[in-house]
């Protein structure tokens, strides 16, 4: 097991990943962020409230996406599929949405996200945020816009993203 983040360079990193949005949009006056069920939304509560921090007088429209039946994968597998909530109580109808997800791998689950999130409307452009990219890995011509570290892992590793609100601590880990 190899140490990819630590703690403090997780936070360092969501700093600057807030910092790079705020460039990007400013004020958030059309933009939303959406955090991908179940590991997406550690990330996205986090940046949600560094940018509240950065931006007080800002409101910032935060919701919570789950994508269990939207997954190309989900009538193959043997082990039943448990949904997660999904929390997106405003339109996102000509806005601009940051999709949020801790690791950007194979580039299926944002594949999936894209086709849940229409039926919250028809955004103007989507970008795409990760804490993590596996840049060797994709199999679907999907690329993050906003990314915290870019790693080259092999097939057989696994990356794990550590929450303090869920595991104990936070640290990102590869796992031969």
């Amino acid at each position: 097991m190899k140490t990819i983040l630590n703690g403090k360079q997780m936070a360092i990193t969501i700093d600057r990943l807030c910092h790079q949005l705020i460039e990007n949009h400013l004020q958030f006056e059309n933009t939303v962020l959406i955090g991908l069920q179940p590991r997406g939304i550690y990330l996205s509560g986090r940046m949600h409230q560094t940018l509240m921090k950065l931006l007080p007088n800002t409101h910032i429209d935060y919701g919570k996406l789950d994508i269990t039946f939207y997954r190309d994968d989900f009538n193959q597998s043997k082990t039943l599929h448990v949904p997660s909530e999904t929390s997106i109580d405003f339109s996102i109808e000509n806005k601009k949405v940051v999709l949020i997800d801790d690791v950007l791998y194979t580039g299926r689950t944002i594949r999936s996200a894209l086709d849940a999130m229409l039926d919250f409307g028809r955004p103007s452009s989507v970008e795409l945020l990760t804490l993590i990219d596996r840049r060797f890995s994709r199999q679907l011509p999907i690329q993050p816009d906003y990314t915290g570290r870019t790693i080259d892992a092999l097939i057989s590793q696994k990356v794990r993203v550590l929450w303090q609100e869920r595991d104990g601590k936070d640290e990102v880990v590869l796992i031969d």
